[in-house]
């Protein structure tokens, strides 16, 4: 979709009409997230100040009140599982489908590695500064949650405590139920640093972690389960995925099972997902010589214009992409509060100049993070499909 002026915009409506394995949502206006409200960056802190809240009347609404009462929470985190994608399956989901609870938002963009920092420390983006999931380091482009520059481990180069800008859990130190293999990792240590893991090699085991970790006293547990974000972008939201929530649902079961006595789960999510057209859109030609660099993910694509050229890269690319992008500079998305604050000049000086934010089912191509490619659903972008995502309890 490159060369001449107005040509990604009638390719891709061709490409869409070809294909109808692709859902073509209408947005109008991006859903941003609800900072300070029902938001995933307000549930460990409103959980850890529950008793407190509700002593003084304040405690949100959004909160399910078998949460409030309970005496010990478990917050399992389902990533890639979205509310659209869930209430449009609620029979592959029994369990789930019958706790109480309903959607919250998550954060922007909306890409696990910002979303799952800002559960784990229970602040905003602009607060917490894991803004992205390709960040402009003076390293060069950090692959977050690889935590890798130019394909080399990036843990010397970029330390994961330069750019943690939040303690975990509020200064708590609940027990983490993670997948083995991400101890020790960058992205571990920006936004688990200090939390004690309790590593599992099969999904059966997260329940028996969560009952040992209940019998042992703590107030809260943490539990992360990645197959359904693995499933979606590999086959998309069909047959595979359908069978994958089923199985996450189990899993579910399971942890309810789990419980102790007074003990309550509650299951949430990063983000959603959006099934997106098979070829990506290539930034026409003209437009490329005026990039200095690409970062960002491929339904949040961050431009890095040469210098002095931001205005004129802005004004081009709303003239081309419009129809199917927020096109917005970064001091917009500040101005409008995508990121829940101001920026610190080093978490601003990760992003680039102009953001081409998907409202279509696309996504924008970077050649050199060419692994997107193979993705099938995405997420990054302030869809409701992407952005709305469940949290749901129940007790024991």
């Amino acid at each position: 979709m490159g060369g001449r002026r107005g040509s990604a915009t009638s390719l891709l409506a061709v490409e869409l009409a070809a294909d109808s394995s692709v859902v073509q949502p209408t947005c109008l206006e991006p859903t941003l997230p609800d900072y300070g409200g029902a938001c995933l960056s307000e549930v460990v802190p409103v959980l850890y100040r529950r008793r407190e809240l509700a002593e003084a009347g304040e405690l949100p609404a959004w909160l399910p009140k078998v949460v409030a009462e309970a005496r010990q929470v478990v917050l399992l985190v389902l990533d890639g599982l979205g509310w659209r994608q869930l209430t449009e399956r609620r029979r592959l989901a029994p369990t789930l489908s019958a706790m109480s609870g309903g959607p919250i938002t998550s954060v922007a963009p909306t890409t696990t590695a910002t979303a799952l920092t800002s559960i784990a420390t229970g602040c905003a983006p602009a607060r917490h500064g894991i803004i992205g999931y390709r960040l402009a380091t003076a390293r060069g482009i950090l692959n977050v949650l690889r935590w890798t520059a130019g394909g080399k481990d990036a843990r010397a180069s970029v330390p994961p405590e330069r750019l943690r800008r939040a303690e975990a859990f509020c200064g708590h130190r609940p027990p983490v139920i993670t997948r083995a293999e991400f101890a020790g990792s960058g992205f571990t240590e920006a936004h688990l640093h200090g939390v004690p893991l309790v590593g599992w090699r099969a999904p059966s085991s997260i329940s028996v972690e969560i009952a040992r970790a209940l019998r042992g006293g703590a107030e809260l547990v943490y539990a992360y389960y990645d197959g359904i974000d693995k499933i979606a972008h590999e086959y998309g939201l069909h047959e595979h995925y359908d069978a994958e929530l089923t199985a996450a649902d189990r899993l579910v079961a399971d942890a309810i099972e789990a419980l102790v006595p007074g003990a309550a789960l509650l299951v949430t999510a990063d983000h959603g997902q959006v099934e997106v057209a098979r070829q990506p859109v290539v930034l026409d030609e003209d437009l490329v010589c005026e990039v200095a660099l690409l970062s960002g993910e491929g339904r949040f694509r961050w431009l890095h214009a040469h210098p002095g050229r931001d205005g004129a890269l802005l004004a081009a690319c709303r003239e081309r992409y419009s129809s199917i992008a927020w096109v917005r500079h970064r001091e917009e998305l500040v101005a409008e509060n995508w990121f829940g604050g101001e920026l610190a000049p080093e978490v601003a000086a990760l992003l680039g100049d102009v953001a081409l934010v998907a409202s279509a089912p696309v996504a924008f191509y970077d050649p050199a993070d060419s692994g997107e490619l193979r993705l099938i659903s995405r997420h990054g972008s302030l869809t409701a499909d992407e952005v709305l995502v469940p949290l749901l309890a129940a007790a024991a």
